[in-house]
């Protein structure tokens, strides 16, 4: 079966593999859609920490399809649509317990340490069921939508823990498909406003389409004076950094009001790292400083609800569709910065798809 797979130190192939072998209390899993995400393109530039040299991995943790086969004692049986959170953890220790799989030390993953979703067939291991990651997804979501249930968890871990609520004036510096995905689900948790800032027009275009009040081009306008005219001088409320990109993370204090969270969403690479941060500004301003890392089992379910829901619209993220056949061109998109999602689907029903 045709597969986009990375070597560590090698890069990106696109080659046949075998078709996965499944043991006692596994499902095979016949993949519909897959979204390439930026850490597959983060790990086909700079390599993953959990890789070691030389191994090799089918990338893609952001996926669903269809149950082609169960194996042993299992709640899932042929032809069950479903979709999959990625993060597998060990299952013994306190934040598994508490289902916070995603911080987990020992965590597997699926296009990380275990073969992921940019591929036709994928084993889904008995840790993985048990554990709840399999999910069922209704007839009336496309599998398109159902692969970017984990992006969106990740948002709604983001959306709580930088606690938006009604009336909050939002600041997003970032407005790709994660950005876009903030927006909604800040507008959908009550903010009064959301100010968007990203150096490409096309999407804050897509910004406005979506409801931003107020759109920033960095390299047009100062932001900071924008933030400061958009809130009468006072400051906003939250800034979440959907972008990787150290002095937006130093600038984000000096946007806040008191009593201001920020929320470093977008990791940054090592070597753009550790960033000052006055911490004066946060003791005397009582300020909130938080991060996320993907999202937990929870998280996952509220995003599958809020897609089933038609509450938020993924399908406004996507960019670009193509089949597995054109797998080489799908990443070569992606890796474009004009780029929003870009999906794999394993159907053939013509050319790519664009949305602008």
């Amino acid at each position: 079966m045709i597969a986009a797979t990375y070597t560590q130190g090698k890069g990106l192939r696109i080659q046949d593999v075998p078709t996965p072998s499944v043991g006692n209390g596994d499902v095979l899993l016949r993949v519909a859609a897959s979204a390439i995400c930026g850490t597959d393109i983060r790990t086909i530039r700079n390599g993953h920490r959990k890789l070691a040299p030389g191994q090799r991995i089918v990338l893609g943790h952001e996926f669903a399809g269809t149950i082609e086969s169960s194996h042993g004692d299992s709640a899932f049986s042929a032809g069950m649509r479903v979709a999959v959170a990625p993060n597998v953890g060990c299952g013994q220790c306190d934040l598994c317990a508490r289902g916070l799989t995603n911080m987990c030390s020992d965590y597997r993953a699926f296009g990380i340490t275990w073969d992921g979703g940019h591929t036709e067939h994928v084993r889904l291991p008995h840790s993985a069921v048990t554990q709840g990651s399999i999910i069922l997804i209704p007839e009336h979501v496309s599998f398109r939508d159902a692969a970017l249930i984990e992006p969106l968890s990740c948002v709604v871990n983001g959306n709580r823990e930088a606690r938006v609520q009604f009336g909050d004036v939002v600041v997003v510096v970032g407005a790709g498909p994660i950005g876009l995905l903030h927006l909604q689900l800040a507008r959908l948790s009550g903010a009064h406003k959301v100010i968007m800032a990203d150096l490409q027009s096309s999407r804050l275009e897509a910004a406005e389409a979506l409801g931003a009040e107020v759109t920033v081009n960095p390299a047009e306008d100062d932001l900071s004076g924008r933030i400061h005219h958009e809130t009468s001088g006072r400051g906003t409320d939250v800034v979440i950094t959907a972008c990787s990109d150290a002095s937006v993370q130093q600038q984000s204090l000096e946007w806040l009001a008191p009593f201001g969270r920020v929320c470093f969403f977008g990791g940054l690479n090592p070597q753009d790292g550790p960033v000052p941060i006055d911490t004066n500004a946060i003791h005397y301003r009582n300020l909130l400083v938080t991060g996320v890392t993907g999202g937990s089992l929870g998280d996952f379910r509220v995003a599958a609800r809020l897609i089933s829901s038609r509450r938020i619209d993924v399908e406004k993220v996507i960019s670009h569709s193509f089949t597995l056949d054109d797998i080489e061109l799908a990443f070569e998109q992606a890796m474009r910065q004009d780029a929003m999602k870009v999906v794999l689907r394993a159907e053939s029903d013509g050319a790519e798809i664009a949305r602008g």
